[in-house]
């Protein structure tokens, strides 16, 4: 194990001080997470926001009880270890790749945060041959254990259910904004905007392969198309949409499956077989779009279907005219 550890330490290598100089500075980096957590969720999340300062205090206290038991054992100067010079204890996930995925998700990493450091607390207490440490360690894994019923507690206390609900409408706002409504634009432009070169192609030729050609192209360009347009036009700080990338990869990834879905019929050989398949594959289409904006837009369902079915029709028999033609 140690020829792949590329210098560093193993845990069961570690001598006491740098057992408890490296649970110093997982608190410090713990404590900075949650504050960022805390900050990031201040705006649209206070509630949950004072949650997670609540714990950051937490650490806090943990951090300075395992400093004062390092000055009592080996002095004031603390050896700089961290999370990343040990090869096998647990490291800590980037806070962007999890602070940009949700509330839940975020709330999901402090529990896995607190497991992790339980863990560690219950063996490092089994390194130690000092009995003020062991103690002392024994009591951080405890609490470590109990802290999700202190943040049960702490919800209790910050979250009264009206604040839980206003959260919950912020968090399904969000959603809509940052990838349920780019989504849904994407699905509708990869539809509706491909139906009329797809069986404009095919009526024209009456060749599967040409016309699958020709779809595959057009989907993939207008999945990209949209996706740079959607990712690129705003970044999402003013408006308040969220993450561009999500935004963008939401956008083009339903245009490419609008398009394909009535482009991979044409995997069929004969041709009309292939267009019925097509014609089906487009009323599911549709009718999946009328469900998503009555569903998440609370679009009037006569209304998404004038919008949507009665478009994206017209939209189809100019294609076959043309092709017919």
């Amino acid at each position: 194990m140690r020829l792949f550890s590329f210098g560093r330490r193993r845990f069961a290598d570690l001598s006491e001080r740098e057992i408890l100089a490296l649970a110093i500075s997982a608190e410090e980096d713990d404590g900075r997470i949650y504050a960022t957590y805390a900050g990031r969720l201040e705006a649209d999340y206070p509630a949950s926001a004072a949650v997670f300062r609540a714990m950051e205090r937490e650490e806090d206290g943990h951090r300075r009880a395992l400093i004062a038991e390092h000055e009592r054992r080996f002095g004031p100067t603390i050896p700089l270890i961290r999370r990343e010079h040990v090869a096998d204890y647990v490291g800590r996930r980037p806070v962007w790749l999890v602070d940009n995925l949700g509330i839940e998700r975020i709330r999901a990493e402090a529990e896995r945060m607190e497991e992790d450091a339980a863990r560690f607390y219950e063996a490092a207490a089994q390194r130690t041959g000092d009995a003020g440490t062991r103690r002392l360690l024994g009591d951080l894994a405890r609490a470590e254990r109990t802290h999700r019923d202190r943040a049960e507690a702490l919800e209790q206390e910050h979250l009264p259910p009206e604040a839980r609900a206003e959260e919950a409408k912020a968090a399904r706002r969000q959603l809509i904004l940052t990838l349920v409504q780019p989504g849904l634009a994407g699905l509708m432009d990869g539809s509706v905007s491909t139906l009329a070169p797809i069986f404009a192609t095919a009526f024209a030729t009456r060749d599967p392969g040409t016309t699958l050609t020709v779809g595959l192209a057009a989907a993939i360009g207008a999945g990209i198309s949209m996706g740079f347009t959607e990712a690129a036009h705003d970044d999402g700080k003013l408006s308040g949409r969220g993450s561009p990338l999500k935004r963008g990869l939401a956008t083009g990834l339903m245009t490419t499956i609008g398009g394909l879905g009535h482009a991979l019929p044409y995997l069929i050989r004969d041709f009309w077989t292939a267009t019925a398949v097509a014609f089906v594959v487009v009323f599911l289409e549709l009718w999946a779009i009328v469900w998503i904006q009555n569903r998440f837009m609370e679009t009037p369902v006569l209304r998404a279907t004038v919008q949507v079915v009665l478009g994206g029709a017209l939209v189809l028999v100019a294609g076959i005219l043309i092709g017919g033609g």
